[in-house]
């Protein structure tokens, strides 16, 4: 198998042409091949910029490209396990946006798709990549804190973009499945369970969340807070607290360079954090997992864990 993967992407979303198409050029051991976008203005921009070799107006097209080893899915929240599961038929590997699918049930099904087309799925957490994130799992693995008692993990922004698909029901919109699937995420990476109840608020507007806060309660006596929004200042941070300290990590879930606190009752500590090439770092260990034929870093039973906790919270909104 050649040593770079080449790979093709559907839609010329702003994540993608932003961050991560940038970011597989980066890369090295993969190349950014294809495009396949119905706007012909976006392909002759992608032409320019990137110098992209394969221009597609279909997503069909692109798929039946032999060439094409992996597919980056950076479309609406809707469509994700549609064209997941289109590209995983045709033997490609596929690193989609997340949250990976809407439900459980979607989620199921594009796990199974993969297993039987006996290639890669992987929802696209580029945040887990980062040096920070590595530090705050070592800290806690070191039981630097004691035993884990609460967590709270923060996303939200003020979304000024008229028309985004972000506040469209239809297209899987909403802040909880935008940023508060990072906050759930990260909960979810300290804790390694599922909650055993649920407690939420929200504000709707135009029938999607704004807004939304819970708490999530564990067996253990555990209780985390997560909280996501479009219609405040922005706001990233966490902190874990322990029998023994407590852990803060401001910008969860940025790649830039920092500190994050430890406080203990030996005191205060500031540990620096190195800034993290988190797109290109993701890009390059689902590919180097599909030239070796191993796992990447972000596991599907993680992603259905994920999906299943916020598919009951956003329940709580409908009961």
């Amino acid at each position: 198998m050649a040593m770079r993967v080449k790979w093709g992407v559907l839609g010329y979303a702003r994540i993608a042409r932003n961050s991560v198409i940038p970011a597989i050029c980066r890369a090295d051991n993969s190349e950014f091949y294809a495009l396949a976008s119905r706007d012909q203005a976006k392909l002759e921009e992608c032409r320019t910029r990137f110098n992209c070799p394969k221009l597609y107006d279909s997503y069909e097209r692109l798929l039946d490209d032999p060439e094409v080893q992996a597919v980056y899915i950076p479309l609406p929240n809707s469509l994700h396990k549609e064209w997941s599961i289109k590209a995983m038929n045709r033997g490609k590997h596929v690193l989609c946006e997340k949250p990976l699918a809407l439900n459980e049930a979607e989620c199921r099904e594009m796990i199974a798709a993969a297993t039987a087309n006996r290639v890669l799925l992987m929802e696209a957490f580029m945040y887990r990549y980062t040096d920070r994130i590595k530090k705050v799992q070592a800290i806690l693995a070191d039981g630097a804190i004691g035993a884990v008692k609460y967590i709270n993990s923060t996303f939200r922004f003020y979304l000024d973009r008229a028309n985004t698909i972000k506040i469209q029901p239809e297209l899987g919109g909403g802040s909880l499945y935008d940023v508060g699937c990072y906050p759930v995420n990260f909960v979810g990476m300290v804790t390694g369970k599922t909650p055993e109840s649920y407690s939420a608020e929200w504000v709707l507007e135009n029938g999607v969340d704004v807004i939304f806060s819970a708490a999530l309660r564990y067996s253990d006596g555990g209780i985390a807070t997560i909280n996501s929004g479009f219609n405040s200042f922005r706001e990233m941070r966490s902190e874990v607290i322990g029998t023994e300290g407590r852990l803060e990590i401001p910008d969860t879930f940025m790649g830039e360079a920092g500190t994050i606190r430890l406080i203990t009752n030996d005191g205060v500590k500031e540990i620096p954090v190195s800034q993290s090439d988190r797109y290109a770092l993701e890009v390059t260990d689902f590919a180097a997992a599909i030239l070796s034929g191993r796992k990447p870093m972000l596991s599907l039973d993680e992603s259905l864990r994920n999906i299943g906790v916020i598919e009951r919270l956003l329940k709580l909104i409908h009961e």
